[in-house]
């Protein structure tokens, strides 16, 4: 049985990580949107639906149609997203741990390791300044030679200090023949790219905004990566634990929804636990009729059980929640 994991960014938020709401309330104070007043108010247009990602995507199609009017409001934006990515990286670094408490069969780490592979939508780099500079090979009862980002070059960062350290590096991909995952090795594959990410020319390496499914088939590494996105849950039978995810890309979910017709199982870690879809549904709300969506329907047939707690209270005291988290696991 395949054990796939796929995170969004409510799993970071248990380490301070922003969530979009959160998102939006910082890209207000950045410079870049007090110094235009016209993206400010693009921002407040879409609080309400979409967020910032919806605020970018009018950006996107704008520059598209007439790419001198709207070049210096798009660069502005995408300067005020890459400063918020620095600045909650910068965040994490300080942390001086991320395990909740130190029995090793109840750390997050020893939880990672029992994965055949970590699927992630984040762009931030708290996997790879925690996780992946653990001992991975001694954690957990998965064996993993350690960890893998698939087809990425690491290029280190400059200062001595920090040589080997993936989160402070700099990635590119290998060319399109390199790409291939190796056994031994726990793969983690970033589908929207990551902050510290370049493409070969030097520029970011993020997908976001309303063009995602676009943008991805047209970089290589991340086409090849929701390929084996695709193959992974179609591998039967499968099972995915999804933590912190909404649900809002309508790409991922029709790969997830594939894979259920398949018979894959899903089980949810978010504050909303089993309600999750119809908590995001509008037509739930009092006074208006209900009209079911396809993502209630996907979790109807599909869920294998949901936490709401929080992983502090999961894999710290709270023993009646872990075990029912790692019954996962059971085949």
């Amino acid at each position: 049985m395949g054990c796939f994991l796929l995170l969004g960014a409510g799993f970071s938020r248990n380490w301070g990580g922003w969530l979009a709401s959160e998102a939006f309330e910082y890209l207000l104070g950045c410079p870049e949107i007090i110094r235009d007043p016209g993206l400010a108010q693009l921002l407040w247009k879409h609080q309400a639906q979409g967020g910032f990602e919806a605020a970018l995507a009018e950006l996107q199609l704008a520059h598209s149609r007439d790419p001198r009017s709207g070049e210096s409001a798009l660069m502005g934006l995408q300067a005020a997203v890459r400063r918020m990515f620095a600045d909650m990286n910068g965040a994490f670094m300080e942390i001086t741990g991320w395990e909740f408490q130190n029995h090793i069969e109840r750390m997050v780490g020893t939880f990672l390791t029992r994965f055949d592979a970590i699927f992630t939508l984040n762009q931030d780099v708290l996997l790879e300044h925690y996780y992946v500079n653990d001992n991975i090979a001694l954690t957990g009862k998965r064996k993993w030679a350690g960890a893998q980002l698939p087809g990425m070059r690491r290029v280190p960062a400059q200062e001595p200090l920090y040589a080997n350290s993936w989160a402070r590096s700099t990635w590119v991909p290998l060319t399109e023949d390199a790409f291939k995952i190796d056994a031994s090795f726990q793969p983690i594959l970033k589908l929207h790219g990551s902050s510290n990410w370049a493409h070969a020319d030097g520029n970011a390496m993020l997908i976001m905004g309303g063009a995602k499914a676009r943008e991805i088939g047209q970089t290589p590494i991340l086409n090849w990566y929701a390929k084996v996105f695709v193959e992974a849950l179609s591998t039967q039978p499968a099972r995915l634990m999804v933590i912190g995810c909404g649900f809002r890309d309508d790409h991922v979910n029709e790969t997830i929804g594939r894979a259920v017709e398949r018979g894959l199982k899903l089980f949810v870690i978010a504050p909303e636990g089993a309600e999750l879809a119809r908590r995001l549904n509008p037509t739930r709300q009092r006074g208006m009729i209900s009209v079911a969506t396809p993502l209630e329907g996907l979790l109807e047939q599909s869920l294998i059980g949901a936490s709401r707690r929080p992983l502090r209270d999961i894999f710290g005291g709270d023993t009646a929640e872990h075990n029912k988290v790692m019954r996962f696991f059971d085949a």
